[in-house]
């Protein structure tokens, strides 16, 4: 099996709690940086393999959702949207 890392991603949605925070401390094991339920993570097939496996058996299959995909580290991000300062004049924003 090869130990060559590559870039992934690795998206979930898990809808108990308690099974939530067993799957980010789960993913945070491989992450490299990430936030919330998305991380980025340098896995080889055997670590990609290991992270799917834990997570399958944590999830329900009826109302849970994994993802994970490999992303190549040549590419550039690409950005939809642009963020927007608040209009209302009734808040102080301060930065």
């Amino acid at each position: 099996m090869s130990t060559l890392r590559r870039l992934h991603i690795v998206c979930y949605d898990v809808s108990c709690p308690r099974r939530l925070r067993t799957a980010l401390v789960l993913a945070r094991r491989y992450a490299s940086g990430g936030q919330k339920s998305v991380h980025e993570c340098w896995l080889n097939a055997r670590e990609q393999g290991d992270l799917l496996a834990d997570l399958a058996r944590l999830i329900d299959e009826d109302r849970d959702r994994i993802l994970c995909a490999r992303l190549d580290p040549q590419r550039s991000p690409m950005f939809r949207g642009a963020g927007r300062l608040p209009c209302d004049d009734d808040f102080l924003l301060v930065a």
